[in-house]
């Protein structure tokens, strides 16, 4: 991917910020800016020096996988150093990244420049995504429904939800994947009204709904798809759900381009839900973007503040959760394109019937 483009955008907004320097800790800014993968690093970034301040564990690693800077090896909390590479002025950190105790220690050790706190420099970079990102992306969406297929294919029969969350992992990394791109959600009957339940040692609900999250991990990028699906006969309640939650979903879907602020984009499903006299069921956002952190701009939510640009990678999700019966959320992930957008995550949406 183009690190060295990166590299001179993130010059431009220091520059633009009035900063001599600016320290990133956020390891995953400092994968972007520079390719870095291991879990202790600082990039310090300087008109016509870039450094890479890394302990001995990682030294070999980063000078063979990183690209446009200075690999320096320093103690294990990498403060010994950073006033050799800083310099002095204007210097920015990433205020909601460091801790007010690692601030203490910044304003230790370089005590002759003005610190300065930033937000979201980096971050406003990775809100539209290159090719390359994409079809990272885009194969571990892939690989994600590898899952999925197999799952439609066996059914719940027999395990229990942590077992199925474990089986699922296990057929993504066999597909090609780092791993999964964060906790899998398995959560049957009344535990699916847990927007982010955890897997238990108990088996599958049988006659009702089980709601199972899930992402692969590929090159560092994440895909992030739900479905959910039924366990034989439903109640009308349950099946009333999952109508209007896949209502809501595919208007969303059809109202998902460019020039669209996120905030309509989220009154879009959650006036159908609404509508249906379940709006108060439906307690999160809409989505959220998805790039090398499963959850990162822009935020489609209904108090979201951004216009959505093609380029950018985002869930559509809604969810309708019923108290002590269950829940229902279903989600696709979609790349935003000229003229709308194309969903990268391939499984149907409608309501599949497996054993349980």
């Amino acid at each position: 991917m183009s690190i060295e483009s990166r590299q001179q955008q993130i010059d431009e907004v220091i520059a633009a910020e009035g900063l001599d320097a600016l320290i990133v800790t956020d390891l995953i800014n400092v994968r972007y800016l520079c390719g870095y993968v291991g879990s202790n690093g600082v990039l310090v970034i300087a008109p016509g020096r870039r450094v890479l301040l890394t302990d001995s564990r990682y030294m070999a690693d980063a000078r063979e996988r990183t690209r446009g800077v200075e690999v320096v090896q320093a103690g294990r909390d990498l403060m010994d150093r950073l006033a050799d590479v800083v310099g002095s002025g204007r210097v920015g950190f990433e205020a909601e990244q460091v801790s007010v105790a690692r601030q203490g220690r910044f304003a230790a050790r370089l005590s002759s420049v003005e610190l300065v706190p930033t937000t979201g420099l980096v971050e406003g970079l990775r809100v539209i995504k290159e090719s390359e990102e994409i079809a990272a992306i885009r194969t571990a969406a892939g690989i994600a429904d590898v899952a999925y297929g197999a799952l439609m294919d066996d059914g719940f029969a027999g395990r229990t939800e942590a077992q199925v969350a474990w089986d699922l992992e296990g057929l993504m990394r066999a597909a090609g994947a780092e791993g999964a791109s964060f906790d899998i959600i398995v959560a049957s009957g009344a535990h699916g009204a847990l927007p982010h339940a955890v897997p238990r040692p108990v088996p599958v609900q049988a006659n009702s709904l089980v709601v199972v999250d899930m992402g692969a991990r590929v090159d560092g990028y994440a895909s992030d798809c739900t479905r959910t699906f039924a366990t034989g006969p439903l109640p009308p309640d349950l099946e009333e759900a999952y109508r209007v939650c896949l209502d809501a979903q595919r208007a969303a879907l059809a109202a998902c381009r460019p020039g669209v602020h996120t905030g309509d984009l989220d009154a879009v499903a959650r006036g159908i839900i609404s509508d249906a006299g379940l709006g108060e069921r439906f307690g999160h956002g809409l989505g959220h973007g998805v790039g090398l952190d499963i959850h990162e701009r822009p935020w489609l939510r209904q108090e979201g503040g951004e216009v959505l640009q093609t380029g950018m990678v985002v869930t559509i999700e809604p969810g309708i959760y019923l108290d002590g019966i269950g829940g229902v959320r279903i989600e696709d992930q979609v790349v935003i394109t000229d003229d709308g957008c194309e969903v990268l995550t391939g499984i149907t949406t409608d309501l599949i019937n497996t054993s349980a």
